[in-house]
């Protein structure tokens, strides 16, 4: 339902994205498209899903005007495409004007919707300001809340310092030399995804049991990446909780998965790693630092996160170049 409101808000929407997206013509948009007979189905969901998905449409235009024009720094940002019909990752966002709850049972209401079992990994800590639901190619939902909270989670000083060279024989090499080797998750089930993929290519197209080994061969794949995921969040935390500082040479993933090695690249996961020990630092009250290295013997050049004070502002630490 989400995915289609986006859509037909993108239709209504599209040509006047150069009126600054009042908010009062959002909401003529969304009330005249409710009034048509192709666009009455708008009104089966809460208004709040259908103006966050204006929200994230005015975000993404402003995005790419800002990217052409130079405003924006990093990659370009593309213009706002319409969904694939292949996308089977779906989401919407209720804010507190939805008045969505969390009830004592357990239970998550949301409007239009109802009251939704959930099983909880953790409750939140108080009041969620908004929460998204999100439906993955699986077929798993997922809901995930924003919370403001005031704890102090900064761990103990320790005078300990490390650094990090990402590899794919070993995954991890620290400099005290603890080697972290490479589980490579996506080649050892390879082989069952060759297989679920080739069920997949003999079943005929447009049928149900095609749709069926669709979402098995996603689900292989969810199981893969879950491995992954919870694998580096053990590593980078013990990482983060033994070491006051952590040093992370600052690769290139995007180049180097356009290399013969992508496959082996992207299995290894580089950049949701380092990006886990950049939040679990500043998190923490660690010192997190991504060091670029250039051609020659130079020095490297150091980008600190974390904690306001850097330890130090070149590679290695303590001054020496050998």
């Amino acid at each position: 339902m989400a995915r289609l409101a986006l859509l037909a808000v993108h239709c209504w929407f599209a040509p006047r994205a150069t009126d600054e997206c009042r908010p009062t013509v959002s909401k003529q948009v969304l009330t005249e498209a409710k009034k048509t007979p192709e666009r009455a189905w708008l009104g089966e969901v809460s208004s709040v899903v259908l103006q966050q998905a204006l929200a994230d449409l005015n975000l993404a235009y402003r995005n790419f005007f800002a990217s052409i024009s130079g405003k924006r720094k990093g990659r370009k940002s593309g213009p706002p495409r319409f969904r694939s019909r292949k996308d089977n990752r779906q989401s919407i966002r209720f804010t507190k004007n939805a008045r969505f709850a969390v009830l004592d049972n357990g239970r998550l209401r949301l409007p239009k919707i109802g009251d939704v079992s959930v099983r909880w990994s953790r409750r939140p800590a108080t009041d969620p300001s908004s929460v998204t639901i999100v439906k993955d190619a699986a077929g798993r939902f997922f809901a995930s809340f924003v919370v403001s909270t005031v704890e102090n989670e900064t761990l103990p000083v320790t005078d300990s310092e490390v650094g990090i060279d990402l590899g794919l024989t070993h995954f991890a090499v620290l400099s005290d030399g603890t080697k972290a080797v490479a589980p490579k998750f996506l080649r050892r089930a390879a082989r069952k995804l060759r297989r679920l993929q080739q069920d997949v290519s003999r079943k005929q197209r447009g049928s149900r049991n095609r749709k069926k080994a669709v979402v098995k061969v996603a689900r292989a794949h969810a199981r893969v990446a879950d491995t992954r995921r919870d694998w580096q969040h053990k590593l980078s935390t013990r990482i983060i909780r033994d070491n006051q500082a952590v040093y992370v040479e600052d690769l290139c993933v995007v180049g180097l998965g356009r290399t013969r090695l992508a496959k082996s690249v992207h299995d290894a996961g580089w950049a949701a790693f380092t990006g886990m020990l950049e939040y679990k630092a500043a998190r923490y009250g660690r010192t997190f630092a991504r060091v670029k290295f250039d051609r020659g013997p130079a020095r490297a050049a150091v980008t600190t996160t974390g904690m306001s004070t850097p330890r130090s502002t070149s590679w290695p630490p303590d001054g020496r170049t050998d």
